[in-house]
């Protein structure tokens, strides 16, 4: 099925983030689809603001999201936990109508210059995640680790082990979104 809208939301604004380059290799990876890069360059979430009215960039990500056949999510770690970029999304999506992640399949992923590989911001990332009720993929789970060495000049993971991985979590990931269709 080619047909597939895939969604990507990356916890880092800075062009050349490795979780952008990341996010790229694992959409890449995930085959045939159409694949919309989400603008998380959000203002900062204030009950104030929502209060006037639900910001339109905040309603074109919801949308996106709840369009969406499957999502990828990465992000950095920053002092132990997801960037703020990211939890900020997730609590604006939240404060939209509907629940636009409810039942998305939804693949999570980390790349850190460290040796944990942004293993702390994942796992916060799906606390985050849980009450809304996607399909989050279990695994296999993807830290890319000391991120300076693994990439190419060109964006591409130069790492047989994190290819791997990216390979079997898009695997399931497409199959999630296949299976939802019909």
């Amino acid at each position: 099925m080619t047909d597939l809208t895939l969604v990507g939301l990356c916890g880092a604004l800075r062009a050349a983030s490795t979780n952008r380059m990341l996010m790229h290799e694992a959409a890449r990876r995930f085959g045939p689809a159409r694949f919309e890069v989400a603008d998380l360059d959000l203002p900062l979430y204030d009950g104030d603001v929502e209060a006037e009215g639900i910001p339109p960039k905040v309603q074109a990500l919801a949308d996106l999201v709840g369009q969406a056949d499957a999502v990828i999510v990465c992000t950095p770690e920053y002092n132990k936990g997801m960037s703020a970029v990211l939890k900020n999304a997730l609590e604006w999506i939240s404060r939209t109508e509907g629940n636009p992640w409810r039942d998305t399949p939804v693949a999570l992923m980390s790349a850190a210059a460290g040796m944990a590989g942004g293993e702390r911001a994942q796992n916060m990332a799906r606390l985050c995640l849980n009450p809304f009720r996607p399909r989050l993929l279990p695994g296999p789970e993807v830290f890319v680790r000391q991120t300076a060495q693994k990439w190419t000049e060109d964006g591409r993971l130069n790492d047989e082990t994190g290819a791997r991985l990216i390979d079997t979590l898009m695997s399931d990931l497409r199959r999630e979104a296949e299976a939802r269709r019909t």
